[in-house]
């Protein structure tokens, strides 16, 4: 090894590290750095973490939570910018980085670009069609509001609904710049949706989301993409007021209306009371106006009917007259209705003497005694036929009796139980049963073999010739 390398001092991995960190620090304490963003994170921490490039390098960079507060856009890739900071280095992976203290985007032009981009992808969604907004209510209840507590906004808002047609107000408030204000604008307006109806805290009937005039970076807050879908997802009509009259941002095209200013939102969320109370009066008086005119226009039509009409005491006169001649023609009339009942009743009488009425009910009796004559023959004559089918056929059931098949010596077999024995397999040896003869019945108990034995002996005693047996006199076992 030469002598002159062996003179040079050695180091440690770390104390070589922390020279070369100090060198740089030292020769690059503060830098400014235009690039495009490449590679970018939001670590849960707050902390920013992401690569800075051109066509020919690239360099890490890092944005501490403190000052990705302060940052008035959403760093995202492909976007150019400017950063400010110190050089330093990350002695655990050898490399060198960028801690950067402030970023812009390089220059109006980069953000229009990114914001038209936006627009055109949120627009191909269809989250500015004109389908779909919403009526803003005519005289809402309650109004939410959703803005900074502490700016001149809310005081405008305030005010200019004092005067023109006071509400019940509700602010919900938020950041409108800086880190974190888009999701808590995003947040406020979904909170607002999903309060209930009915709630100890009411659900507002129209939403304002406002904010004071700025720049481009400013205002970018309601260019995120979360601010605009949540205001296209709103349920409640939502009036956006965000900057002057110039200034146009994504959640305008988004919203059901846009206002120009946060007091124009305030004088379209209500109208003037003043005017309102006006407008009722003058419809109140063409009202009382009109109805005079009607009541005229019905007396003319009226009058002008009763001149077609005749003169009231005319027709009545008419009437009086007929009247006086039909009540003079009533006794008349009374008097010869009398007359014509009066001989109508003579001529009837004239018929009815007593020896007519009693020659008409004898000759009723007479016929009445015929009648029953007939229909006593009638009846003898059908209880004969009756009772001489009830014979026959009684004769006709008895001759099919089961008594007059046992008179012929035949028998009924039941068991101890009464049912029926109809077959020699419904018994065993040893059962009681019960025989029914035609003149009475007996008790048996049955003895011997099986069915299949005794259709046995049956068969051989018909083989074999009859012997004469002595009963003297008593029947024989049946079994």
């Amino acid at each position: 090894m030469p002598e002159t390398v062996q003179n040079i001092h050695e180091y440690t991995v770390s104390e070589l590290s922390a020279v070369l960190k100090r060198t740089v620090e030292e020769s690059f304490s503060y830098v400014r750095l235009r690039a495009e963003i490449s590679g970018f994170k939001r670590a849960a921490s707050g902390h920013l973490y992401m690569s800075l490039k051109d066509d020919k390098a690239v360099i890490d960079g890092v944005c501490w939570r403190g000052n990705a507060g302060r940052l008035g856009f959403n760093p995202e890739d492909g976007l150019e910018v400017v950063c400010s900071g110190k050089l330093t280095t990350y002695p655990a992976r050898s490399k060198y980085q960028l801690v950067i203290e402030h970023m812009e985007p390089a220059g109006a032009g980069a953000l229009m670009a990114l914001l038209e981009e936006r627009k055109k992808k949120l627009a191909a969604e269809g989250l500015f069609d004109e389908a779909g907004k919403k009526l803003i209510p005519y005289l809402p209840t309650v109004i939410g509001v959703i803005t900074s507590p502490t700016g001149a906004v809310i005081r405008d808002i305030l005010h200019r609904l004092a005067d023109r047609f006071p509400r019940r107000v509700i602010l919900w408030p938020v950041r409108v710049q800086g880190e974190g204000a888009a999701e808590g604008v995003a947040a406020a307006i979904a909170g607002f949706n999903a309060l209930a109806p009915d709630g100890d805290i009411p659900r507002p009937d129209l939403l304002i989301v406002a904010r004071g005039g700025g720049s481009l970076e400013d205002l970018w807050v309601f260019n995120e993409e979360i601010v605009v879908r949540a205001a296209a997802a709103s349920e409640i009509p939502l009036i956006s007021a965000v900057g002057h009259e110039t200034d146009t941002t994504l959640i305008d095209y988004a919203s059901d209306r846009r206002a120009p200013t946060p007091t124009a939102a305030a004088e379209m969320a209500v109208p003037v009371l003043a005017d309102l109370k006006y407008t009722l009066g003058d419809l109140e008086n063409r009202m009382v106006r009109g109805r005079a005119r009607l009541f005229e226009r019905l007396a003319e039509r009226i009058s002008g009917l009763a001149r077609g009409l005749p003169n009231p005491r005319d027709i009545l006169g008419m009437a009086q007259q007929r009247l006086d001649d039909l009540a003079d023609r009533l006794p008349r009339g009374l008097q010869a209705v009398a007359q014509l009942g009066s001989v109508r009743l003579e001529r009837v009488a004239g018929g009815l003497s007593p020896g007519l009425l009693r020659q008409s009910v004898a000759l009723k009796g007479e016929q009445m005694g015929g009648l029953a004559s007939r229909l006593h023959r009638a009846f003898d004559t059908g209880m004969i036929a009756v009772g001489r089918k009830l014979e026959a056929l009684s004769r006709i059931l008895e001759s099919m009796s089961h008594q007059r098949v046992l008179e012929r010596g035949f028998a009924l077999v039941y068991a101890a139980a009464g049912e029926a024995i109809t077959s020699a397999a419904g018994a065993s040896p040893g059962d009681d049963i019960d025989i029914t003869f035609g003149d009475g019945h007996m008790g048996a108990r049955v003895t011997g073999g099986s069915a299949e034995a005794k259709m046995r002996r049956k068969t051989k005693a018909r083989s074999k010739p009859k012997k004469q047996a002595d009963s003297g006199g008593k029947q024989g076992q049946l079994f």
